[in-house]
């Protein structure tokens, strides 16, 4: 291997899947209480459907409801952040269309996401500072906020073709589009039966979208979890630690493409020999580690073999460019079993 001389840190190849199921999870539950939040305001608009609920129970549900909506959404915000993943940066999160990671369909949760902050700031300064006439039109960008998290979801989420998350986004648009109709419908005073049926019919064709949607041009095709066989490009480093008698030459890096992978081979050499060798393989973002040795070693590559904690082996092939300073670019890491 090319090296360079310096001082090896500990082996650390450590990630949790946590954060990634927290993102997840913090999503769907801020959007299923977003859809109900929703449904609730527009319960509210029918006296007559809602006449055996006090108004003011309704309120307090809604109000809390808000609450519930942006505390699970700053959990999905922070677990995103947090995510060795998908790496975004403050200002993806934030500025929209910055994001790398699908930037139309992560720009709308940032745009709902902001324009739920400014409705919070209305509800704060309700009847101290803002007008009830301003804010009863600025509660309508809840449709926007509603509209672009969906949207979002259907376009951004890595589990927006798994068939619950269909069916959450179906029972929450069918719902939504249903009582957006008849509450149109109800101000220009149709017949019973148009009234009854128009909803019904809004409610399937939104679930007919949804399902298309999300079964076709955006449906998600997932990597391989842990795959068997893979190739990466890999990039990393090479470092040196020379002792009296010994020295440890570590290569440490990462592998992007088909499955995202961190590397570390570790080999105690001395002058004469070989004495010793340690690799690990970590698969993002699942954290499995795939421990073992290294078995053969040449200038610029190295083969290696580990195991899984189930006993499932992986062989292990990398090489990369002669490199004078230790940066390894431009190489290929390639996995089988």
């Amino acid at each position: 291997m090319a090296h360079e001389h310096g001082r090896v840190g500990p082996v650390h190849l450590t990630s949790s899947p946590i954060d990634w199921y927290a993102a997840r999870a913090g999503g769907v539950v801020a959007y299923v209480l977003l859809s109900a939040n929703v449904t609730i305001g527009l319960l509210m608009t029918g006296k007559k459907s809602m006449k055996h609920w006090p108004r003011f129970a309704l309120e307090d549900v809604h109000r809390f409801g808000g609450i519930l909506v942006g505390t699970f959404l700053v959990l999905h915000i922070t677990a995103v952040a947090i995510d060795a993943y998908l790496p975004f940066s403050l200002t993806s999160l934030v500025v929209p269309l910055v994001a790398s990671y699908r930037p139309i369909w992560t720009a709308l949760g940032i745009v709902a996401a902001e324009l739920l902050l400014a409705l919070a700031f209305t509800n704060h300064y309700r009847n101290v500072q803002i007008s009830y006439r301003f804010w009863r039109r600025a509660h309508f960008v809840n449709f926007v906020v509603w509209g672009a998290a969906t949207l979002h979801g259907l376009g951004s989420g890595t589990d927006r073709s798994a068939a619950w998350f269909v069916l959450i986004d179906a029972v929450a648009v069918g719902t939504v589009c249903a009582l957006i109709t008849w509450r149109v419908l109800r101000r220009w005073r149709p017949s019973a039966s148009l009234l009854r049926i128009a909803p019904v019919a809004a409610a399937l064709i939104a679930v007919v979208s949804i399902g298309a949607l999300a079964r076709g041009p955006l449906r998600f095709q997932p990597k391989e979890w842990n795959a068997a066989s893979f190739s990466d490009t890999l990039q990393g480093r090479i470092l040196v630690n020379n002792g009296v008698t010994r020295g440890i030459v570590s290569m440490a890096g990462n592998g992007t493409g088909s499955q995202r992978v961190l590397v570390r081979a570790d080999l105690l050499v001395s002058p004469q020999r070989l004495v010793s060798t340690e690799f690990q393989m970590e698969y993002l973002p699942s954290g499995a580690l795939c421990t073992g040795t290294v078995t053969q070693v040449h200038g610029s590559s190295f083969r290696a073999t580990c195991h899984l904690p189930d006993g499932a082996a992986r062989y292990i092939d990398a090489h990369w460019p002669q490199s004078v300073d230790g940066t390894v670019t431009g190489g290929v890491l390639t996995a089988h079993a």
